[in-house]
């Protein structure tokens, strides 16, 4: 099973979930689901009878447009007052959507807009696409300006929702402008983000490596700002369903192993048979946990058990990783949750950090070792055998990759001196140029400038250590998703 350069990560999913992988298949908890609402002024349709059919023409090709999606779309219909707005509002706050999108085909009142807001507590998108890029102001009579006139009042509607204490949130264009729909589709990106880590289950196994107090999260917190579920695990928990692993399935786990990665020949087989066997194991923790991401970490002692299982996780944890459950360790809960946001609107995310600065080529060359997503790598990779892991105990197999060249996003999740969380990020690229071969994923991103004032300027964000390294320039997208969650959103440029 190789790994082209050009290969997806949403591909990469589909292989190592493919019926005869051995694996068995990982899936998304819900599907994003979209609120839509249309309106205008219903003082406007007796006197200019044209005016509606119009709209209503309008409105049809825009919720083609949503359904063409890979979200659900709630359409709660076209409203024309305050009292339709309402009924609106009510089947929108039932169907608890992800984000909400209110289509304004023409002057409508603030008062239709607002309750839809309010009642459904979902972050709103207002959006207003004119039928084409201009009108023909030789012909045009007054029922044809106003199918051109949702923009008007889209100054209202924000003045309103500043008043009463509601983000407000707006794409303005026209019908087939391809630069407007690409704005929507951030939103709708976005809100997967949002309705994702509302319902996610992450799992924190173990205990926090000693010392880190970047590292250390408040629990409840999470709850408070995600919605998620922490599901607070035990090593013991993995050891017991590592036991239960017979030797046919380990077998068949270092066969996928063999065709996924390429083996060093430093590899031990004994380490590897291991490492095969505590992944399926991890396989059945995270189904029998119902778990949508995993942190964990477990220092151990003198070779005893547990000790190996926190060594032995590597392998596991990035085939899990590459499935769509990510896997960081260091117990780096927050990390864990930016690698399923990426994951989710398919930009990987690979658990990271900082390893040497390069002032000579000007680059940060940034990795990890343990756990990895597949998905982004720029070659086959690598299981590399280590006889230590450096600040850990233990022994084993190590990934061993580079991030593919191009574009890429740094992107991690802050927690500030009041309990808040940021996101956070900066945008450079993977370039080429020589690499540490020491069974750690390590990239040289080149973020645009002296690396040492990239660092310095990053450190004074807020971030960890640790964080996702992501395909693509995606900070707006996850910018968007910060204003729908309700943080602050950092971004880093030099």
């Amino acid at each position: 099973m190789s790994v082209p350069a050009n290969r997806s990560v949403t591909t990469a999913k589909a292989e190592l979930d493919a019926p005869g992988s051995g694996l068995a298949p990982l899936g998304v908890r819900r599907r994003t689901r979209i609120g839509l609402v249309s309106g205008g002024l219903g003082a406007y349709w007796p006197q200019f009878p044209a005016l509606l059919p119009q709209l209503e023409n309008s409105t049809a090709f825009v919720t083609r447009r949503f359904q063409e999606q890979a979200a659900e779309v709630v359409d709660a219909g076209f409203v024309s007052d305050e009292r339709e707005s309402a009924v609106a509002a009510e089947t929108l706050r039932a169907a608890d959507c992800d984000l909400i999108v209110m289509f304004l085909t023409t002057y409508l009142t603030s008062s239709m807009v607002l309750p839809i807001a309010q009642r459904s507590s979902t972050p709103v998108l207002v959006i207003d696409l004119q039928p084409t890029e201009a009108m023909d102001h030789a012909s045009f009579d007054t029922g044809q300006w106003l199918a051109y006139c949702g923009a008007c009042p889209v100054p209202e509607v924000a003045n309103a929702f500043r008043r009463a204490g509601i983000p407000f949130r707006s794409v303005s264009g026209h019908l087939r402008q391809e630069s407007a729909w690409a704005r929507i589709d951030r939103w709708v990106a976005a809100a997967g983000i949002r309705g994702r880590l509302r319902s996610a289950r992450h799992g924190l196994m173990g205990h926090l490596y000693p010392g880190m107090l970047d590292v250390s999260t408040d629990l409840t917190a999470v709850w408070a700002t995600f919605g998620s579920h922490v599901e607070v695990l035990e090593f013991d928990d993995l050891r017991e369903r590592v036991a239960e692993v017979d030797p046919e399935q380990t077998r068949e786990r270092v066969e996928l192993a063999r065709q996924v990665f390429t083996l060093d020949d430093s590899v031990d087989e004994n380490d590897l048979a291991w490492a095969a066997q505590v992944s399926v194991g991890l396989d059945r923790l995270v189904q029998d946990f119902d778990l949508d991401s995993l942190a964990y970490y477990h220092r151990g002692l003198a070779g005893e058990l547990h000790e190996r299982l926190g060594a032995g996780m590597i392998l596991g944890a990035s085939l899990l990783t590459a499935r769509g459950v990510p896997a960081a360790g260091e117990y780096e809960l927050r990390t864990s949750i930016a690698m399923l946001a990426a994951e989710t609107i398919g930009a990987g995310g690979s658990f990271t950090e900082i390893q040497a600065l390069n002032f000579r080529d000007d680059v940060v060359e940034m990795g990890h070792d343990g756990p990895a997503h597949l998905g982004v790598s720029a070659r086959h990779p690598l299981l590399r055998g280590l006889g230590v892991y450096h600040g850990k105990r233990g022994w084993g197999v190590s990934v061993e990759f580079d991030v593919r060249r191009g574009p890429v996003t740094a992107f991690g999740i802050g927690l500030d001196r009041d309990g808040s969380h940021a996101f956070i990020t900066s945008e450079g690229a993977v370039v080429d140029g020589p690499l540490l071969q020491i069974g750690n994923t390590t990239s040289r991103v080149d973020f645009g400038g002296d690396p040492g004032l990239w660092v310095d300027a990053w450190s004074r964000t807020g971030i960890g250590h640790h964080w996702a390294l992501c395909i693509g320039h995606r900070a707006a997208d996850f910018g968007a998703a910060a204003s729908l969650l309700g943080l602050e959103h950092r971004h880093v440029t030099l």
